[in-house]
């Protein structure tokens, strides 16, 4: 399965909080938030990894390279306007495999949730399948309009009805998608959450997948509480 990490953001907001470091070499409980994502990813079966970072974070692209893992690791280095760009940026890797997961790197989840979140993924034969938490940490949210049986049916930058998780960051999906990101970008979308919102409307079929906590690093704060979440999970 190839797994996709995006980390092509600048980190500004850690940036200004006094951060040294490009936010995927943060740290948590010793590992770089880069690092922690392919470990994982390398335990859950990836057989191929991508990874699209920051043209300005030359820290990042030679932490990257000095890696050695057991499967292929492809580097881009570009600097992008969104989530949903750096995405895009990725086509040509994303077209050769019929599924794949994608995160953002400053997403914190525990390990433990995270295998049986792919095996069902790979299992379900849904068009995607995305972590959710009711866990809600970030300034601003995405929530997620589910069914009974967690079918998506919005993604809402308000609480509205039957919005009971909001988005973790993390998204299993089929090549089915990319159709809809080609959309997205000639239309001049330029935020992740509108290309969800997208995939629903196109009429992909879309479950929730919920997760205990996912933690969004963001701000030094965050930091503390993803280290607290890993080394009690």
């Amino acid at each position: 399965m190839l797994y996709v990490i995006l980390a092509a953001g600048e980190g500004s907001r850690l940036y200004q909080e006094g951060c040294e470091v490009p936010k995927p070499l943060v740290r948590i409980q010793g590992e770089t938030l880069v690092g922690r994502l392919i470990r994982v990813f390398v335990a859950n079966g990836a057989t191929r990894i991508v990874i699209i970072t920051n043209a300005h974070h030359t820290d990042t692209e030679e932490y990257l390279r000095s890696l050695t893992l057991p499967i292929p690791l492809d580097i881009v280095v570009q600097t992008t306007p969104s989530s949903m760009h750096s995405l895009y940026a990725l086509r040509d890797y994303l077209a050769t495999e019929q599924t794949f997961c994608i995160t953002t790197v400053d997403t914190v989840f525990t390990e433990s949730e995270f295998t049986p979140y792919i095996n069902t993924f790979r299992t379900s034969g849904l068009d995607g399948l995305m972590a959710v938490t009711t866990y809600i940490d970030d300034e601003k949210p995405l929530y997620v309009q589910t069914t009974d049986d967690l079918t998506i049916t919005n993604f809402c930058d308000t609480e509205e009805e039957r919005c009971h998780y909001i988005s973790g960051g993390i998204y299993c999906l089929t090549n089915q998608s990319l159709t809809t990101l080609e959309r997205c970008i000639r239309q001049g979308q330029s935020r992740m959450r509108n290309f969800q919102r997208q995939l629903v409307a196109d009429g992909l079929h879309l479950k929730a997948y919920p997760f205990s906590k996912i933690i969004d690093v963001d701000h030094r704060t965050d930091i503390t509480q993803a280290e607290q979440l890993v080394e009690h999970s």
